[in-house]
């Protein structure tokens, strides 16, 4: 009699597939509604991706002993403050997060901020007192879907086929495939997101489509967003969103009586203001009264956590920096777990001239460019071997992991790295590992809808296109189908408009003020013309971004930023 064991996909997406184990072959679970029996492509290259087996040290292979030995002794012999815990999302199962529990712990530096989704969340919550999505079920039910920013088909393959029948409007600077399979695409130009909610906000009350009464007992400032949206004339928001009248007009015209929902990404708030920026699309969505209906709602990357208490918390004072603008050079030993920042992180050439002058540690499950900077070299077990649960920040459901292969003895699980320091250093225990994975098992989190949702009363946005030239580009990012993020086949071009004079294959040096880098050239009609396109992953692209960070969330912006390009 077979025996099915439970996978969760630990991939940094909102979809959280539960897959199963019969007999050695690994499909789709059917017991997860979003996941419905199928699995994605990323989860497929997972599954075929080689995971590191051995311990290196300065590029030499030792043991799983001697690797941790040499982790020991280094951070004994290193001041906790000089010693800086980076964690990125290469696996987001919950256990992920023991290791971090050592780290503070020890009193090292942790990080602060996000390199995804930091100042759409704080706008959010902002707003409404927390980042929490509606049920799925919300939005099978609704009847028009406003995507927002975001490659929905691409990014929430799962989500959109459960959806895939409803009509889609699409707002996006690219002609992405979800826009192509839209009634209605508003093809805006980059960082005037809030521009256009203000300009819909307004064609809201004058196609009397506010709930006036709605909004007074369940908002504050709605007068005071309303008076923003009338400040500009309307052929001055056409001009600047690029968004004409007669099309923003069609966007009413489609969901006038119909259960609306919208789809935000993470494009929109890939900016300074990107807090900003994301309140004033949620604002204008509950002027439109989409937080009002039964079924609809607006959906973003939520907080995961939310409604759980973290199992591996540790309440000390340790320092925090801003995971945007930290310097990797101001630390003697940066641990790295899960993460590949020469790729992802912004200013791609800050990152690696800063990892040169520290003793750099990589705790992960494969090879990645960042290791190339690594002395020491300690490989995880990989999601197969190890149990675990997987939050959502798509949808409420879980996913659950269990023992599917038996771990190397080279390689050691984060859990089991945890606790063999706590062990060494002395430190209060880690909770036992079935303690934990019980506990989120069996915890159930409700739904909870916002009491009040606060307007924000004042717009102080800097729009790029005040010191765009015509020999300037926006640099826009999105995901691929066929990779995610640093991970599997990355695709390293700039794809442009055929009208801005580059051909295929041309290759170009494109330059920010942040630094350059070169590309080979793909021309695609569904690029704006004023427009750079990369895929996320790009191996280059970081190299012209800023190693700064937003006005509220302490998170990069890596679209805050134009750009020049130039035949080699």
């Amino acid at each position: 009699m077979s025996l099915d064991k439970k996978i969760a996909c630990p991939l940094d997406c909102f979809d959280t597939c539960q897959a199963k184990s019969t007999d050695g072959v690994i499909k789709g679970s059917k017991e997860n509604s979003v996941t419905n029996g199928k699995l994605c492509v990323n989860f497929a290259s997972l599954l075929k991706q080689d995971n590191l087996q051995t311990s290196k040290y300065e590029g030499a292979d030792i043991s799983l002993e001697e690797s941790l030995n040499i982790l020991e002794e280094k951070l004994k012999t290193t001041d906790a403050n000089s010693t800086l815990f980076y964690k990125g999302s290469g696996n987001l199962g919950v256990m992920q997060s023991a290791p971090k529990n050592f780290f503070a712990k020890h009193g090292a530096v942790l990080t602060k901020g996000s390199l995804c989704d930091g100042g759409g969340g704080a706008g959010i919550e902002a707003n409404r007192g927390s980042v929490q999505n509606p049920p799925i079920q919300d939005l099978i039910d609704s009847d028009v879907i406003i995507v927002w920013g975001r490659n929905f088909t691409q990014t929430s393959s799962h989500m959109y086929n459960l959806v895939k029948d409803k009509t889609f409007i699409t707002i996006d600077p690219i002609k992405t495939d979800i826009a192509k399979k839209s009634e209605l695409h508003l093809q805006l130009n980059p960082k005037t997101d809030h521009e256009l909610a203000l300009y819909l906000t307004r064609l809201t009350f004058m196609n009397r489509l506010d709930d006036e009464e709605y909004l007074e007992e369940n908002s504050e400032g709605h007068d005071w967003f309303f008076d923003i949206s009338k400040n500009r004339p309307l052929v001055s928001y056409e001009a600047t969103t690029g968004v004409a009248l007669d099309d923003a007009y069609k966007l009413f015209d489609i969901i006038e009586g119909k259960k609306v929902s919208m789809v935000l990404g993470l494009g929109v708030q890939k900016y300074f203001e990107g807090a900003q920026i994301m309140r004033a699309i949620d604002g204008f969505a509950m002027f439109l009264g989409i937080h009002k209906q039964e079924a609809g709602g607006v959906w973003y990357l939520s907080d995961s956590n939310y409604g759980y208490e973290k199992q591996f918390a540790h309440k000390g004072k340790n320092k925090k920096v801003s995971v945007a603008s930290l310097d990797f050079g101001s630390y003697d030993l940066v641990f790295i777990q899960g993460a590949n920042p020469v790729v992802s992180a912004p200013n791609t050439q800050a990152v690696i001239d800063g990892l040169k002058k520290s003793f750099v540690v990589y705790f992960g499950t494969t090879y990645n460019e960042t290791c190339e900077y690594a002395n020491l070299i300690i490989p995880s077990s990989d999601f197969l071997c190890k149990k675990d649960i997987r939050l959502s920040y798509g949808h409420e459901f879980i996913a659950i992991s269990e023992v599917v292969n038996e771990a190397s003895k080279e390689t050691i699980s984060e859990y089991d790295l945890a606790k063999y320091l706590i062990e060494k250093f002395s430190y209060e225990p880690l909770k036992n590992e079935d303690e934990v994975l019980d506990y989120y098992e069996n915890h159930n989190v409700e739904y909870e809808k916002f009491d009040t949702f606060e307007f924000i009363e004042e717009l102080e946005v800097e729009p790029l296109y005040k010191n765009k030239t015509d020999d300037n580009f926006y640099l826009i990012t999105a995901k691929s189908k066929n990779s995610l993020n640093s991970q599997f086949n990355n695709d390293n071009h700039v794809y442009l408009h055929p009208s801005v004079g580059f051909g295929d294959g041309n290759e170009v040096k494109i330059s920010s003020k942040y630094g350059n880098s070169q590309f080979k050239v793909k021309t695609s009609v569904d690029i704006k013309e004023n427009c750079a396109f990369f895929y996320a992953g790009n191996k280059y692209v970081n190299y012209l971004t800023p190693n700064k960070e937003d006005e509220d969330s302490f998170s990069a912006m890596y679209q805050e930023v134009l750009i020049q390009i130039e035949l080699s």
